[in-house]
This record gives structure tokens, C-alpha cells and sequence, in this order.
């Protein structure tokens, strides 16, 4: 785990990569149901092969929302961190679909980190990571995103 005082040398380093997670069917329709999106191109196998992309895909949200796993397993949380919360998006980019049956991973590099502040034993840092999401055997990856996070982390001494 990285200090707080260690932040500001990473930036510009890759720090973590996820494992592979399967996208299949079973997860797409369970995306599409829960977030009420049923459009034919996610969930209808027979009139999506007729489309350019050949079958069914992910729907960009989902691949977005696997953000959180891929974290887990990808950032080493800093030494002393209270608690993270999800503080938004500064870019965000869909740049390929992801076809039902393949894997995507993330790949994230530390942009910047910012010092915003202590209040009650806990520094405010807000962290950017340029996360990029692969597909698995495909040139250009799902997508590509600044993602800021803001980390409370215990003041040491």
C-alpha cells in the first residue's frame, strides 16, 4: 500500500491491472432488466446477428460499472485510507463494443492526486486514474475514462 506522501511520485505510473471478467449473455440481460435498457442490440441474439457487429453486446454502462471490480482488484488502496468515495468523471470515452462471450479487464494509471484539505485527523485526497478497459483479443480497448475518486485517509502521528 502506498503512503499518502508516496502519491504524488506515482503519477504518470500504471498501478494496477485487473483480472479478465467474462461478459456472457446471462450478465447482459441481467444489466438490461435491472436498468430497464432491453434494446434489441443487448438482448435478442437472433436480430442482433444481423446488425454490423454480428451478435449481441455489452451495453457501454455495464462495461463502465465493472469499473468498481476491476479497482478492487487492480489500485492498492493508501495506507490509512478511511473510506473512498466515487467523486465522478472528468472524460469518458466508448471506443469498441463488447461482443456477449468475451473477457474485458482494466488497466488504470495514476493521473494525478490532490491534497484537499484535513479536517478531524482525515486528509481529503482526490485521486484521477485514467482507466482503461481491454478487451480481451481486440485491438481497441471498450473504453477509456477519467475517473477521480476522493480518499479520506488517516493523518499519521
Amino acid at each position: 500500500m502506498p503512503s499518502a506522501q508516496e502519491l504524488p511520485s506515482l503519477i504518470g505510473t500504471e498501478v494496477g491491472v485487473s483480472r479478465w471478467i467474462e461478459i456472457d449473455q446471462a450478465r447482459i440481460d441481467a444489466f438490461a432488466k435491472l436498468t430497464e435498457d432491453e434494446q434489441f442490440i443487448h438482448v435478442d441474439p437472433d436480430m442482433a446477428k444481423h446488425t454490423p457487429f454480428g451478435g449481441t453486446i455489452a451495453h457501454g454502462f455495464l462495461t463502465l460499472s465493472l469499473g468498481s471490480a476491476m479497482s478492487y482488484d487492480a489500485v492498492k488502496p493508501v495506507d490509512g485510507v478511511v473510506m473512498g468515495v466515487n467523486y465522478g468523471f472528468d472524460r469518458l470515452r466508448f471506443l469498441a463494443p463488447v461482443k456477449a462471450g468475451k473477457r474485458v479487464r482494466g488497466r488504470f494509471v495514476l493521473k494525478n492526486a490532490e491534497n484537499k484539505g484535513s479536517d478531524g485527523g482525515v486528509t481529503r485526497w482526490l485521486l484521477t486514474h485514467e482507466m482503461t478497459v481491454e478487451i480481451e483479443g481486440e485491438p481497441k480497448p471498450a473504453l477509456i475514462a477519467d475517473w477521480l475518486s476522493m480518499q479520506m485517509v488517516r493523518q499519521e502521528g
